[in-house]
């Protein structure tokens, strides 16, 4: 395959001069994290990512014949384990929404140099699906969860699920013994922010993780207004004085989260900062889109048709 350097498009390249055995960008960070997206569609309305006004039911989405097949993701995989890559994660629109998804799972969970396979859903199929998740290899799960309110969370999702639809698929996802389930919570200031010692008693001394996530712009179509920030160290203040918690050292490089441990050995908690304390530097992660284009920032406007050139000969 062709990769060519753009440093406008942050294209992924090898650079023969560095005689790298991984693949690199064109600033020069390594490639560890591949996110794939294996469908556009999601069955949520959440206003910062998927708002019904831009995504309403005369939106166009990707047919099922344009996304990539599993043979085309699994071969594609295979490609960039060979190049470093030992992470991947399956994400959407609502990946729990793509047929036959375990399938997916078992092929890729059996990948060489595949060391993590993990997913990230809105929880609202989790019930049905968990248990053949769990059986196909999947070991690591990501819940998005901003908010304990019944009324605050149909709000939030554009009124398409009820909030005991998610928690009974997280307590399930407990229940078969996933290894991680991490909860992923987008604050916003006064919208969800007074939330956040509900989510901490409701977590503390259980298997999940919270994490803290500040409110971030995704493309220019969420109207993204930076006062609707919650700084994460405000969030750290608050759930300090609550239970206190002391920092945690990174798992890997280019960890976004920044852990903390409760000093009363009850958990685990965690922040990203992506707005206040940005961490491009160390970013690792590309993103495959659910028609095969590659994306190495969430805010590029270009990727590379990874299909086309796939199938070329």
């Amino acid at each position: 395959m062709n990769m060519n350097p753009d440093p406008r498009t942050n294209i992924i390249v090898a650079d023969p001069e560095r005689q790298l055995s991984s693949v690199h960008d064109s600033l020069g960070r390594p490639l560890h994290d591949l996110r794939i997206s294996v469908i556009d569609q999601c069955n949520f309305r959440c206003p910062y990512c998927m708002p019904e006004k831009n995504y309403a039911q005369h939106y166009t989405f990707l047919k099922s014949s344009e996304w990539l097949t599993f043979e085309e993701i699994e071969r594609l995989a295979r490609l960039f384990a060979q190049l470093g890559v030992s992470k991947i994660r399956l994400t959407g629109g609502e990946p729990l929404l793509r047929p036959q998804l375990p399938e997916l799972v078992k092929r890729l969970k059996n990948i060489d140099g595949i060391t993590d396979l993990a997913l990230t859903t809105n929880g609202s199929l989790l019930m049905r699906e968990a248990a053949r998740l769990k059986e196909a290899g999947l070991t690591r799960i990501t819940v998005s969860l901003d908010t304990l309110n019944q009324d605050l969370f149909r709000k939030l999702n554009g009124y398409k699920a009820t909030l005991d639809r998610i928690l009974d698929g997280i307590k399930k996802c407990e229940e078969i013994g996933f290894k991680t389930i991490k909860i992923n919570v987008v604050l916003q200031k006064n919208i969800n922010h007074h939330h956040i010692l509900d989510l901490v008693r409701y977590f503390k001394n259980r298997k999940p993780i919270l994490r803290f996530i500040e409110y971030m712009d995704v493309g220019n179509c969420n109207e993204w207004d930076p006062q609707a920030v919650f700084p994460a160290a405000d969030a750290v203040k608050i759930i300090n004085a609550y239970s206190p918690i002391v920092p945690m050292e990174s798992n890997y490089y280019g960890e976004v989260a920044s852990r903390y441990a409760f000093t009363d050995g009850s958990g685990e908690i965690g922040f990203i900062a992506s707005v206040t304390q940005p961490f491009c530097r160390t970013c690792t992660r590309a993103r495959l889109s659910a028609d095969g284009k590659l994306y190495t920032c969430l805010f590029a406007r270009r990727g590379i048709d990874m299909r086309t050139l796939m199938h070329h000969k």
